[in-house]
């Protein structure tokens, strides 16, 4: 369930130039489905950095890559999130990649080990402003990244402003910010989605559509329960830490 708080248009709100802002992307491709709204706060001057949690290899069919082991699974996850950021345009030396420890099915473990390295990392950059997948989701990697990062928050004492994004999989939250799009940043945002050639297979195999038309579903769903200035929209909840 998606309840409507005090909603805005990211348009009407006033952001900073210049800010840090990070992605903290529990799997590639994560950052790619928010990617309408990285690139607007792109072009008003905003630095954008990207830091993926887990390679998440299990989501690689086996057919893909050969060998199709673990490592080269990951390598190529890693790769095709790369290729996505060259084509979106991040600076060089703004992707990391945690490669937090990871249990049996590939999702990044929530020990204390993985949490110092975490809150470490992020301590380094200091964003002013974070970008996550909302923790009310079934995926385990959304759930404990998320718990990871408000646990950092709790314990950091900085002021930060966190966006939580709706994605296929989320359970609920409160719609408190969107970013309406037309056709054509579709096209450009589905380009990016197809970067990640493993994922488009899978979800073509599992459920019939690409995973570029999956996000533009969610995209387009989102639009239509809260309408507004485009057929598409990107929506988040605002959680602000002092």
């Amino acid at each position: 369930m998606v309840a409507a708080g005090a909603s805005s248009s990211i348009e009407d709100l006033s952001w900073p130039a210049k800010a840090r802002v990070l992605v903290l992307a529990p799997h590639p491709d994560d950052f790619d489905a928010i990617s309408i709204t990285l690139r607007y706060l792109r072009d008003l001057g905003n630095e954008i950095r990207l830091t993926v949690v887990s390679p998440s290899w299990s989501g690689v069919e086996d057919s893909f890559c050969s060998p199709s082991d673990r490592a080269q699974k990951a390598f190529l996850r890693e790769q095709e999130q790369l290729s996505s950021c060259a084509l979106f345009g991040i600076q060089t030396g703004y992707v990391v990649f945690l490669r937090l420890s990871e249990d049996p099915n590939g999702d990044p473990v929530e020990d204390d080990a993985n949490f110092l390295r975490l809150s470490a990392h992020l301590h380094e950059i200091r964003p002013q402003l974070v970008f996550c997948p909302h923790g009310h989701d079934p995926n385990p990697g959304h759930a404990r990244t998320f718990r990871m990062l408000m646990r950092h928050i709790d314990a950091a004492g900085s002021p930060m402003l966190v966006l939580l994004n709706r994605d296929p999989k989320t359970v609920s939250m409160t719609a408190h910010i969107f970013k309406y799009f037309g056709d054509e940043e579709a096209d450009w945002k589905g380009k990016l989605l197809r970067c990640h050639a493993s994922q488009q297979q899978r979800n073509l195999h599992v459920r019939g559509y690409g995973l570029d038309e999956r996000i533009l579903g969610v995209n387009r769903q989102i639009a239509s329960e809260f309408p507004g200035a485009g057929p598409y929209a990107e929506v988040f909840e605002a959680v602000l830490a002092t």
